[in-house]
């Protein structure tokens, strides 16, 4: 890993997080939506988004095919480069959440050390670990992407599920079911967040 130069020095901003928190009317959190391919991470934070924009929450996705076409697209499956993936995007989630916004994940994230060392990056009350717990063979009828396809037929290694381990929250800060309707689950997220005190709407 790469040593921080000592002519690189971190600056603190002149406006505060506090500040920023107050700016938007709500406090900056992460939700790391967490689960096998085909669990419906995706669609479920892409629905729990529409709803906050609609109450004026500041928000922002971040999807993992999306950060995988620019900012982690030098790395592939590995043990090793998916650990630099997400130790990528924790480091993206914290300026966002330092930036006063309600930041989505939807990031299958299979190893508990990596989703652990996020919630550590980010700090008490900043991580909220949403784990969609769909079961495999569903996933595998669902296959939006073709991705088991392939790797039953071997054309894909390393997929999560198959040949590579998921290792569940234990337990995660929210356990939705991912058989349920995708409105009813963004309900739950939306009590949730008015529980927690981080949205007031």
């Amino acid at each position: 890993m790469a040593q921080h130069d000592e002519n690189v020095v971190w600056h603190a901003h002149a406006v505060s997080r506090e500040e920023r928190e107050s700016q938007h009317g709500h406090k900056g959190v992460v939700l790391w939506f967490t689960g096998l391919s085909g669990s419906g991470k995706s669609t479920v934070a892409g629905a729990l988004e529409q709803a906050l924009h609609h109450i004026g929450v500041s928000t922002y996705l971040l999807d993992g095919d999306n950060v995988r076409h620019g900012l982690c697209r030098d790395l592939g499956f590995s043990d090793d480069d998916r650990k630099e993936n997400i130790r990528r995007v924790g480091e993206v989630a914290n300026l966002m959440v330092d930036a006063g916004l309600l930041l989505l994940t939807a990031f299958i994230s299979p190893h508990r050390a990596e989703r652990q060392m996020v919630r550590d990056m980010l700090g008490e009350g900043r991580f909220i670990e949403v784990f969609v717990d769909t079961p495999l063979v569903i996933c595998k009828m669902r296959d939006p992407k073709g991705l088991y396809k392939k790797a039953r037929a071997g054309e894909l290694h390393n997929f999560t599920g198959i040949d590579s381990v998921y290792e569940a929250p234990e337990p995660a800060d929210i356990h939705l079911n991912g058989e349920q309707l995708v409105t009813q689950l963004t309900v739950q997220l939306l009590d949730l967040l008015r529980q927690r005190d981080i949205i007031q709407s």
